[in-house]
């Protein structure tokens, strides 16, 4: 969320248009997509920490970068180096998680988890506004740095904690994992179905992050602070959704089925939004909704992850599995702003709502079949 904040800044200063802005976010995601298959190999062979590690440097720097940023070039440097950070936080994060957590524990761990990142996208918004509109965009683009600076001095003061040779057994025993070769997994369905599942949602995900705050502001003509409360809203709501999510899933049941549900009740607040049928005060409360509604989603999805992962590959697999599959949401969101970006340069902000209900329930399909492919539809947790 380094970008899309201070979209309301940088296209008057640079005079780019909605398409050419998402754009930044498609370079951020590109890269993002292709180092997070490559990082999931960097994990397994040099370990969670030190990627991580690397990671977060990628953030200080771009932020600094955006801050000095006098021209197109240099902002899509920005992107791309942010993008490279982004990389690497899925299969670090959650091959240290499954190493270090018990397994009973692990629906919790993966609520606490996106809890956390779900409160960072949602105080984004208002953090950049805030100093954007009272001291400049660079001063704001400058001070995303600290965050980044403050997690990696926590990371160095908590490395004991994470150390990755004192690891739990995983679910499948690693004296018990078939031998396979380093790319057996991209022969397993149900691996796919999770990489095509994040294209999907993501890609309805990232037309609300990009362009919710402009696309609240045009169709219901909210003021610019107010419609950044209503993205706020709607990604801190992520957040509650996702710590109801893990308790949901810590049941260990028909994960597939609760997905399919909170989608199918997002797509109809969605279509709701988009409609136009509603006065103002409503968008603030249907986009809390739609987020609630993606937030408890996450922790099930997570755990149906970590079963693709575990099932026939052991912990060895954990960086690559975790890497490839969560590529596909870093390409569903480049693909957002290629797709949506249009329709919002040509004022069509119905349609954009509409796009994000229709990719909600193709994703509902998708796992679906995921669920079917790995034994969930009968309550196998």
């Amino acid at each position: 969320m380094l970008l899309p904040p201070l979209f309301p800044w940088l296209m008057p200063e640079f005079g780019l248009s909605f398409t050419q802005a998402g754009l930044l976010m498609t370079v951020f995601f590109v890269v993002s997509g292709a180092g997070q298959s490559v990082g999931g190999f960097a994990v397994d062979r040099f370990g969670a920490v030190r990627v991580l590690q690397a990671g977060l440097l990628c953030f200080v720097l771009a932020a600094l970068m955006l801050a000095a940023a006098n021209g197109p070039v240099l902002l899509i440097a920005a992107a791309a180096v942010a993008g490279l950070g982004n990389c690497i936080f899925h299969p670090a994060d959650f091959t240290l998680l499954n190493r270090r957590v018990s397994p009973r524990l692990l629906g919790h761990a993966f609520s606490t988890h996106g809890l956390l990142g779900y409160l960072g996208w949602a105080v984004a918004p208002v953090f950049h506004t805030v100093l954007a509109s009272q001291f400049g965009w660079r001063v704001s683009a400058a001070a995303a740095a600290i965050p980044a600076l403050l997690a990696l001095l926590a990371l160095g003061v908590r490395r004991a904690t994470l150390h990755e040779e004192k690891t739990r057994p995983a679910a499948v025993p690693e004296s018990h994992a078939p031998a396979v070769s380093t790319f057996a997994f991209l022969r397993e369905p149900a691996v796919w179905l999770c990489f095509a599942f994040f294209l999907v949602v993501t890609t309805a995900f990232g037309a609300l992050q990009n362009y919710g705050q402009a696309l609240f502001h045009a169709l219901y003509g909210l003021p610019l602070t107010v419609a950044a409360g209503a993205l706020s809203g709607y990604l801190a709501a992520g957040a509650a959704g996702t710590l109801l999510g893990g308790f949901l899933a810590a049941r260990g049941h028909a994960h597939d089925r609760r997905i399919a549900l909170v989608l199918a009740v997002a797509a109809l607040l969605a279509l709701v939004l988009a409609s136009g049928a509603v006065g103002a005060a409503w968008v603030v409360p249907l986009a809390v909704g739609i987020g609630f509604c993606n937030g408890t989603a996450g922790p099930s999805r997570d755990l149906m992850v970590r079963q693709a992962a575990t099932s026939r590959f052991g912990q060895a697999a954990y960086g690559r599995v975790y890497g490839f599959v969560y590529s596909g949401l870093d390409i569903g969101l480049a693909a957002a702003p290629l797709l949506l970006g249009p329709l919002m340069d040509a004022g069509r902000f119905s349609a954009v709502l509409v796009g994000v209900a229709l990719l909600q329930g193709a994703a509902i399909f998708t796992v679906l079949a995921l669920g079917r492919k790995a034994g969930q539809v009968t309550g196998d947790g």
